[in-house]
């Protein structure tokens, strides 16, 4: 009996691959989810509410055993001894970087990838960053607007439930909001003398959040309880588990498979199309085949750029649909940790309930209006404000049942403004399959090349002081502005290298994520960025994905794949 050919094979089950196994299952199409990691479930995996006291290493972790099988990943402040599960072994996922060169690639491998742990802020582009690169002569143009997506805006957050605060800001369009979380009392005071002082030019408000503050669709609103990345239980948070991935199993059209590791696309030069997916079995080993009409790659940024670089044919000797030679070229990541933190004097009456899964967000105001000298793009800023705890004792002289009393009443108001700025496209920050290394699968290693530039790092410095700026003209004390050193990939928003655009001969996507030269492979994930802008990136790829699956469903019944 001949092999099953699927509608669809979606590649990956995170993000962009929950939303693309929900919109083609629900269209119709019999489609296949290949996992490259275990499944998850829940009752069992997720570990909300287990007290400090009661994990062997107080919740810091076997170092040991994090230095010998997760050296990079330990390098995510998310990461701890309960949760490091959702995190890759870096001994059976190696890749190679340059020498004195750093790149940290926080990965997930299992059913719901890296939406287990991801950070939930949820923003919009605008032109102002559709635009960005044909405006300062950067790269390749977009080829879409906020007009074209605009729509698939609105169908996610739907689904998906975001909570948060229209504004009327034009490079931070709103979106279709549930509730927003409260402030707490000392981000209210910074709140206003943001606006009072820099009327017209900045704003803060609280941070749009995938996170729900009243039931939607058959999931509860967010209790409060804290550790979001061990897993929700209640489901509050958006997930591709919790949400698209049963929202696609409801159709009875899904099959999903664990423990399959991609390794090539399978390409027929006569048809110019993907026949299939060389998938090596994650705990076998075995190299297994799996034939679909249409195939979606959601594997993440470098992961799915990888297999495209494994796929290369004669005629595509540089990777799969890379006529245009750009796979693997423009790598980007978000540079964070410019900012400033102080105390907010005040208020000593007053309590934080609970402990809320969102901070504040003050959206761009760089080079929004009049241009910059010192850089182009801009940044924005998370943070919040909080009471210091018990914990301040660590870094206090004294001792003895005076000290100790002292230590169980709430410290002093602080707040910390933290920003994450845009990172520019270029060729030279790019990807490519290592001669030497593989990982446990077998399957050729990238070796990463990339580093901050001059635009970057004066957005770090710019973001410093106006940080201080905004806690000054709030009355703060003990103001303490900082640059951090952070190695591209921590922020763990990479995008780019296999961009989309107008011209083949300059991206490898069109303008609905279809290769130009494989007319049936579309590619949703982070590596379709043309441009990084300065916001958190999800929200950008669920919509793309939502948009690419009704094109090429539509494409499908017109007989044009």
């Amino acid at each position: 009996m001949p092999a099953k050919t699927y509608d669809a094979i979606v590649i990956g089950s995170g993000i962009t691959g929950g939303w693309a196994a929900k919109e083609l299952t629900e269209k119709g199409l019999e489609t296949l989810v290949l996992e490259a990691g275990r499944p998850i479930e829940p009752n069992k995996d997720y570990v909300e509410h287990v007290p400090v006291w009661k994990k062997r290493f107080r919740e810091m972790g076997d170092r040991s055993r994090f230095n010998r099988e997760q050296p990079v990943q330990q390098k995510c402040g998310a990461l701890d001894e309960l949760n490091s599960k959702f995190f890759v072994n870096d001994k059976q996922n190696p890749y190679i970087t340059d020498e004195g060169k750093s790149f940290l690639w926080i990965r997930g491998r299992q059913v719901g990838g890296r939406s287990i742990t991801w950070g939930r802020q949820s923003y919009r582009w605008s032109d102002l960053d559709f635009e960005a690169n044909l405006r300062d002569g950067i790269a390749v143009d977009w080829p879409i607007r906020y007009q074209d997506i605009a729509p698939w805006y609105d169908y996610v957050e739907d689904f998906a439930g975001v909570s948060g605060q229209a504004e009327g800001l034009p490079q931070l369009p709103d979106g279709k909001f549930l509730p927003p979380m409260e402030m707490t009392c000392s981000e209210l005071i910074v709140k206003d003398s943001v606006a009072k002082h820099f009327p017209g030019e900045r704003l803060m408000t609280i941070g749009r959040s995938a996170v729900l503050t009243q039931p939607h669709r058959g999931r509860a609103a967010c209790h409060y309880c804290g550790p979001c990345d061990h897993g929700c239980i209640t489901k509050s948070y958006f997930s591709s588990l919790n949400s698209t991935l049963p929202a696609a199993s409801a159709t009875g059209k899904l099959t999903l498979r664990p423990h399959s590791v991609v390794h090539s696309l399978i390409f027929d030069p006569a048809s110019r199309k993907v026949t299939g997916v060389r998938v090596i079995d994650g705990q076998t080993h075995a190299a297994l085949e799996f034939h679909g009409r249409i195939v979606f790659l959601c594997a993440s940024t470098l992961e799915s750029t990888r297999i495209l670089l494994n796929s290369a044919t004669p005629e595509f000797a540089h990777g799969l649909a890379n006529s245009s030679g750009q796979l693997g070229h423009n790598l980007m990541d978000h540079t964070m940790g410019g900012g400033a933190s102080g105390r907010i004097p005040g208020n000593e009456d007053k309590v934080t309930s609970g402990r809320r899964p969102n901070g504040i967000y003050v959206p761009r105001f760089r080079n929004v209006k009049s241009k910059h000298p010192n850089f182009l793009r801009g940044y924005g800023f998370q943070g919040g404000g909080w009471r210091l705890s018990w914990e301040r004792g660590s870094e206090l002289a004294g001792f003895g049942a005076d000290f100790k009393h002292m230590l169980s009443r709430p410290g002093p108001w602080m707040f910390d403004f933290y920003g994450f700025g845009e990172c520019l496209p270029n060729p030279e920050n790019c990807v490519e399959l290592d001669k030497e290394v593989k990982d446990e699968w077998g399957i050729p290693a990238l070796r990463i090349h990339s580093m901050w530039r001059d635009n970057e790092r004066a957005l770090l410095k710019d973001m410093s002081i106006t940080a201080a700026e905004m806690l000054s003209a709030a009355g703060a004390k003990e103001i303490s502005p900082y640059v951090e050193d952070n190695a591209p990939g921590l922020t763990i928003h990479e995008m780019g290298t296999a961009r989309m655009g107008r011209d083949p001969k300059t991206s490898v996507l069109n303008a609905h994520n279809q290769a130009h030269d494989v007319k049936n492979l579309f590619l949703t994930d982070g590596a379709c960025m043309a441009s990084s802008s300065c916001v958190n990136p999800s929200l950008t790829y669920m919509a793309l994905t939502a948009r690419a699956c009704d094109f090429a469903v539509a494409s499908m019944k017109k007989g044009e794949l």
